[in-house]
């Protein structure tokens, strides 16, 4: 067969497969987007839960899931930007300690997330006594998160030219004030832009939660700000059901008599947020990125 025409067919094929996939997530997002949109409303977004009524919303849920991601973000950036560099710029590339920790990494961020969730059950939760919590739920996402990040850390450090790493110390900057002044700027949209995915694959997540942050959302006190009370809305130590688990909650215990609307809609929202972390993401990668190169 001519080579031209076998170069046209596999081309073909590959645009069919990609099609497909880009048809089936399309029809995904529709279906849900289209069950959920109706049943949203500022009242929805507001109001608190209810079992065995009608008329529930998800204020204190979506509250919960945005309050979690904030703390989780918190811990976890600080570590895997401190553990990107290392690996990237003053780990020894040829040590079998890099590359151990490297393996651990690859194990770390294929471990199914129900896995960790036990995991954070039995040390966060049990061992450390925190109980069902926010700070629970947020040190098993870390777990979860940390291996992503860090990964996304290195290789955008790694990306940034070594010429940018000569040109610094010819400038006589340290080492370090190489990388905090030239390396980390030039390698920021890349960092922004994998922590702006990570948190969206944090407020999706569920099976982690139901372990460490609990399945119950109680009534909050908007005036208390004690974060030591467990009725404060900036208490960690208090239970907080997430988005995510409520969907499942909603959809699994059937105490909700108008559960299948309450899923929709929230299922909706869900979706939403994450559309907007995705791509959020890549709107402010490129904008830092002109801004940091002016064009």
């Amino acid at each position: 067969m001519n080579p031209k025409k076998v170069d046209k067919i596999a081309t073909n094929v590959l645009y069919a497969l990609a099609g497909i996939i880009v048809v089936i997530l399309a029809s995904l997002l529709l279906y849900i987007l289209v069950r959920g949109l109706p049943h949203i409303s500022w009242h929805f977004l507001t109001s608190p839960s209810k079992a065995y009524e009608k008329g529930g919303g998800i204020g204190i849920q979506l509250f919960n899931s945005i309050f979690l991601l904030i703390i989780t973000m918190i811990i976890s950036f600080p570590l895997s930007l401190g553990a990107g560099i290392y690996l990237s710029e003053y780990a020894n590339q040829k040590s079998w300690i890099t590359s151990l920790v490297r393996t651990s990494i690859e194990i770390l961020s294929s471990l199914p997330s129900v896995v960790v969730g036990l995991f954070g059950f039995l040390i966060f939760v049990v061992q450390l006594g925190y109980g069902f919590s926010i700070i629970s739920g947020a040190l098993a996402l870390t777990v979860f998160n940390l291996p992503l990040m860090t990964r996304n850390v290195e290789e955008s450090l790694k990306a940034v030219h070594h010429t940018q790493r000569e040109g610094g110390l010819a400038l006589g900057l340290s080492r370090w004030e190489t990388v905090l002044h030239v390396i980390i700027p030039e390698a920021l949209p890349g960092i922004i832009t994998g922590v702006v995915l990570s948190s969206g694959r944090i407020f999706g997540e569920a099976a982690a939660l139901i372990y460490t942050a609990g399945q119950s959302a109680p009534a909050l006190d908007w005036s208390n700000w004690n974060p030591m009370s467990v009725s404060s809305p900036i208490s960690i130590f208090r239970q907080a059901e997430t988005l995510a688990v409520h969907i499942w909650k909603v959809n699994g215990e059937g105490t909700v008599p108008d559960g299948a609307a309450v899923s929709a809609g929230a299922s909706a929202v869900l979706i939403i947020f994450v559309l907007l972390f995705n791509f959020g993401a890549r709107f402010v990668g490129k904008k830092i990125h002109s801004k940091l190169t002016a064009s």
